[in-house]
């Protein structure tokens, strides 16, 4: 795994939140900070895989107010290079989708192992019955 870089981050909030969280911290036995790092990736996770926010972030895309690592941070490689892919070809006359970029590997397209396919009641005797 690689480090991430590190930002330092300040804000007030509730102090009866602020008492809760360290509750919740001590009893998981985790730091105040990892407890906020983890509540805000979830949060982000539930924001990112809602179909109006993705519309949103589209559009923030398609007028560049967003760069294409920020896409591919929140919604994945897949999709950044698709809106990339979908962009490209729509500011080209006639529009034609081209991909200027390096391919990724299929780890990183996939984020992670490819899924096998195995195909349901995959036995002889289905194969006898399918041939029949």
């Amino acid at each position: 795994m690689v480090a991430e870089e590190k930002t330092r981050v300040d804000f007030n909030a509730p102090a009866s939140l602020v008492e809760r969280a360290d509750t919740v911290a001590d009893i998981l036995d985790v730091s105040r900070t990892q407890l906020l790092i983890d509540a805000l990736r979830e949060e982000i996770a539930d924001i990112a895989a809602d179909e109006k926010f993705q519309q949103r972030l589209r559009q923030a895309f398609y007028d560049g107010r967003i760069e294409y690592d920020v896409v591919e941070s929140i919604l994945g490689t897949e999709e950044a290079m698709r809106m990339h892919l979908l962009q490209q070809s729509l500011d080209r006359d006639p529009p034609e989708p081209r991909l200027d970029r390096a391919i990724a590997s299929t780890e990183t397209f996939y984020q992670g192992g490819v899924p096998e396919w195995i195909p349901n009641g995959d036995t002889e005797s289905d194969d006898m019955e399918s041939r029949s």
